[in-house]
């Protein structure tokens, strides 16, 4: 059969992971040494277990939690995973499998076929934690244990610390182990970047062939499935970065479209604007990419004025972008320049800056600029020790506050959006009721919205656009008229 890409699955390197787990011994160590305390006890993390669906035994498809992934690179469910912070050992604990394993789910794996595919220096069986670590261990006393816990400041949940039967022989420490683990998460090796830049070059192909086949009267979930195949069948990517959406009309104006009470299952128009947020996901590492088009390959004047506005916003902050310049900076630079477009296209009036001063820029774009990318769509990190929260609308969204430093990958992703939920009392509220061209403004009450996503890599002099998909009017309509768009194009960069 032909091939429909220029583009193969890569291997990972064994040493991706041996690189992430130097990398956080070494941070440990540091943090040990600087607070005083020895250098002894182990990191101990548990792998994710499969789940079945409610009371049934269908197994839903497994994926690695996220932190072990970072550690040890294992695939499959049901293990744990330690390093000796004295020796700076690793160690795998498989799960003792069940002879007719090898009937239902194929042949049962030495331990040493675990030990070189993970690149550690010992395996042993899950039921063998206790004796393994006791033994290890050379200072007196109970041995110590650094767990996994703390807050993910995306969803406000928990990381959960590992748990084996005979854990009351060990001390545990819990306070110590997550946010050095989520900052080292935060800066990318060459192995990582070399993984996400394959799933953006993946997910760019996919977004393209999805605009060339777009046509008037589909349905949304078409074009997620025509995502979806290509990434898998040319990408080997059997996983979403997250649940796809694809969003035409109105509801390109719901930030996170695509969920279980909206499914991707409108039959789109003829004049429709597509928002199309997807990303494939390869050996763990995730893209994030959103491209914004009309359904006809044809762009209005009106859908002109606020794609033109949301990508001005989105090459500013890509040519502003280099270490030491602040997210939050970024944020309002975004806001700024769609506020100004919005007012040149006559859709406000009034001075800028005071609507800014207003938080107006947050009735158009509710959600924050971007976010890092790593192993999750949102990865860890944006939220550290010392960091606070903006109550300001808009602000409020941003997923993390910090200043830029090379080695992050971070999502640059403008919008402007028509919600009524947002415009509705801002155009009644005495105090920024005049800032709105009423009349104007009602021309795109059902306009939906339009984002422009791409990933973006912090160099030592300026940024790196990961992404490689048209962005231009020109390009765009070009495309979806038949034109080719080369895979291996170079992608624009400010280093």
């Amino acid at each position: 059969m032909a091939s429909s890409s220029s583009l193969s699955p890569p291997k990972v390197p064994k040493e991706l992971y041996f690189i992430n787990r130097e990398k956080v011994l070494n941070s440990l160590r540091q943090h040990l040494t600087e607070t005083s305390r020895p250098l002894h006890g182990f990191v101990l993390l548990q792998g994710g277990e499969e789940q079945t669906r409610y009371c049934t035994d269908h197994l839903e498809l497994f994926r690695q939690e996220s932190y072990f992934a970072y550690l040890f690179g294992v695939r499959e469910p049901g293990f744990y995973g330690a390093i000796d912070i004295a020796t700076g050992k690793s160690i795998l604990f498989a799960p003792r499998l069940p002879p007719d394993y090898a009937v239902w789910l194929g042949k049962i794996k030495p331990l040493s076929y675990f030990q070189e595919k993970y690149m550690v220096n010992m395996v042993y069986y899950t039921d063998e934690i206790v004796g393994v670590l006791q033994g290890h261990y050379k200072e007196p006393g109970k041995p110590l244990l650094f767990l996994l816990h703390g807050l993910n400041t995306d969803s406000n949940n928990f990381s959960k610390p590992a748990q084996f039967e005979g854990m009351e022989k060990f001390e545990t420490e819990l306070n110590t182990l997550h946010p050095i683990l989520s900052e080292c998460r935060v800066f990318k090796s060459d192995h990582e970047l070399a993984l996400i830049q394959f799933a953006n070059d993946i997910s760019s192909e996919a977004h393209v062939e999805v605009m060339k086949k777009t046509r008037v009267g589909m349905k949304e979930y078409q074009m997620e499935s025509m995502f979806l195949h290509h990434t898998y069948m040319y990408g080997g990517c059997r996983h979403c970065s997250y649940t796809c959406i694809c969003a035409t009309g109105e509801n390109s104006a719901v930030l996170h479209y695509g969920h279980a009470a909206a499914p991707n299952d409108r039959t789109f128009e003829d004049g429709d604007m597509a928002l199309l947020d997807m990303g494939a996901e390869y050996q763990f590492y995730g893209s994030d990419i959103t491209c914004s088009f009309p359904v006809n390959g044809k762009f209005t004047s009106d859908q002109s004025l606020i794609y033109n506005a949301v990508l001005k916003a989105h090459n500013a902050v890509i040519n502003a972008m280099k270490p030491g310049v602040c997210w939050v900076d970024m944020h309002k630079l975004a806001e700024k320049i769609i506020l100004e477009s919005l007012k040149k296209g006559g859709v406000m009036v009034g001075n800028v800056d005071e609507m800014m001063a207003a938080r107006l820029g947050a009735v158009f774009m509710p959600h924050g600029l971007g976010h890092f990318l790593g192993i999750d769509t949102h990865d860890p990190g944006g939220y550290p020790k010392g960091t606070e929260r903006s109550k300001e609308p808009g602000l409020k969204s941003l997923r993390t506050v910090r200043e830029l430093q090379e080695r992050m990958v971070i999502t640059v992703e403008p919008g402007c959006y028509f919600i009524d939920a947002l415009l509705v009392p801002a155009m009644e509220n005495e105090s920024t009721s005049k800032f709105f061209n009423h009349e104007v403004i009602g021309r795109f009450k059902d306009f939906g919205g339009v984002r422009i996503e791409s990933d973006v890599l912090v160099t030592a002099n300026g940024s790196k656009n990961m992404t490689s998909v048209p962005r231009e009017i020109s390009d765009i309509e070009a495309i979806m008229a038949g034109a080719p768009w080369p895979s291996n194009k170079t992608a624009p960069s400010n280093s």
